[in-house]
């Protein structure tokens, strides 16, 4: 009898820019009409593809951009297509403006700390590891004579096994409990850590991959060598996490045991002079070419929301040899500085503006909104009809696209309750009378 593993569709929660995957652009860098999930903005996309090719050159650290438009036209969009394209290696920290007024951290503290999440370091450490498929794992009992009636463990035997050789290693009972946590069993691929005793289990061995299989696990080659060697780990970390790990240092000083304490029991301030000293080492690992550092991206939506002492801090910190790439958003013109009586463009201090690159987004025209909603629509599995597409496009143009983006889902839902698999014209029409948009409400108030 033969059993097959049946899988079931998985339900997952889609977001707001869920059906962007980059910036669209070809080999040349430049943009196409529609291309990961991107319609129009071609100028802006095109600049930002520059921006991407200066971070992966490491010639953008330091400096920041700002992306200004209207609401709707795809400003957090771009900035997400950007972090698609540097891919999960590179940090990228979104937050927005308003982030930072908190009643227990100051509001300088918060920004820093995202800084410091913006900054990656990619550590390399040779170690030495037993590593191999799990031949045999005996735990060995002895009578506790605490206890009269109970045995513990005294030690633990593990036979491992390489393509060139095989060894039978004896075990701390310790080292047997953390064995037990990573559910290691007989035919995985694992290593030990020589020194620390850390067990990491790598895989299941291929050579018990069968057609048919109860247990969906990832399946990895046996390693080649002998069991006992040294071995190069990469860990990539950032500079927020190493401050954590140093602001309440429990174990071992080896960078496994530094990562291994990342949470904090309480929202407390990381001092300035512990900062120093984590740059001093972090410094010194990179001349050593122990490490090397990633400058990532931290994105600021709504940066208008920002008061003149943040400001103040991001001219500052811009300048600090550990600097990411800041991105900047806003919506707004000409409006006040908060905490001065200074009006400025986009609510940013003069002196601010002038260190920014400013990239531009455009209002979308109606055939463009049509395509995004279609766009939408699709991601979420909503069926549109053409004249239902054809409405919700006209409210966009008389309303906004998020608002008529808004009304997709209700109308998906009302034609199902109707039993229907389509969302037809009058679907949408019903659900534009229920809900109204802003300029509505704005004209109520008015009258």
């Amino acid at each position: 009898m033969r059993i097959e593993e049946a899988s079931r569709p998985k339900v997952q929660r889609v977001s707001n820019h869920a059906h962007i995957k980059g910036l669209g652009l070809d080999d040349s860098g430049q943009p196409l009409p529609l291309a990961a999930g991107f319609v129009g903005q071609e100028e802006a996309r095109e600049a930002c593809g520059f921006v991407v090719e200066m971070i992966r050159q490491k010639k953008m650290a330091g400096r920041a951009l700002l992306l200004t438009g209207a609401s709707g036209t795809g400003k957090t969009a771009l900035a997400l297509g950007i972090s698609q394209e540097l891919g999960t290696k590179v940090p990228f920290c979104p937050m927005v403006g308003s982030e930072v007024y908190s009643a227990e951290v100051k509001k300088t503290e918060v920004l820093m700390e995202n800084f410091r999440r913006s900054i990656g370091l990619r550590i390399k450490e040779i170690k030495e590891v037993f590593e191999g498929e799990v031949t045999e794992l005996t735990p060995v009992e002895t009578e506790d004579f605490a206890n009269t009636y109970g045995k513990t463990i005294s030690h633990v035997m593990v036979g491992l096994r390489t393509m060139k050789g095989s060894k039978q290693l004896k075990l701390d009972p310790t080292i047997y409990d953390a064995i037990m946590k990573e559910n290691i069993a007989p035919g995985d691929v694992m290593y030990i850590e020589a020194k620390s005793g850390a067990v990491k289990r790598v895989g299941r061995s291929d050579s018990y991959r069968t057609e048919f299989d109860l247990e969906a696990d990832e399946y990895v080659p046996m390693p080649k060598g002998d069991v006992h060697k040294k071995k190069e780990i990469v860990q990539d970390v950032t500079l927020h996490d190493l401050d954590c790990a140093n602001a309440s240092p429990t174990g071992g000083q080896d960078i496994l045991s530094l990562m291994g304490q990342l949470m904090r029991p309480k929202k407390t301030e990381i001092t300035e002079k512990l900062r120093k000293e984590v740059n001093t080492v972090v410094n010194n690992y990179i001349e050593d070419g122990i490490a090397e550092l990633v400058p990532g991206v931290l994105f600021i939506d709504e940066v208008h929301m920002l008061d003149i002492e943040c400001f103040t801090f991001l001219n500052r910190a811009l300048e600090s040899s550990l600097a990411p790439i800041v991105i900047l958003a806003t919506n707004r013109g000409l409006s006040k500085v908060k905490g001065s009586g200074d009006y400025s463009p986009h609510g940013i201090p003069i002196d601010l503006l002038d260190r920014l690159v400013i990239v531009r987004t455009n209002l979308y025209d109606m055939e463009e909104c049509t395509k995004i909603i279609a766009i939408r629509a699709e991601i979420e599995g909503i069926s549109l009809d053409a004249s239902a597409l054809a409405k919700l496009a006209e409210i966009s143009d008389s309303a906004s696209l998020r608002h008529a983006l808004a009304l997709v889902s209700p109308a998906a839902v009302l034609a199902e309750t109707n039993g229907r698999d389509q969302v037809l014209v009058q679907d949408v029409e019903e659900v534009s009378a229920l809900f109204k948009d802003a300029k509505y409400s704005a004209r109520m108030m008015i009258q």
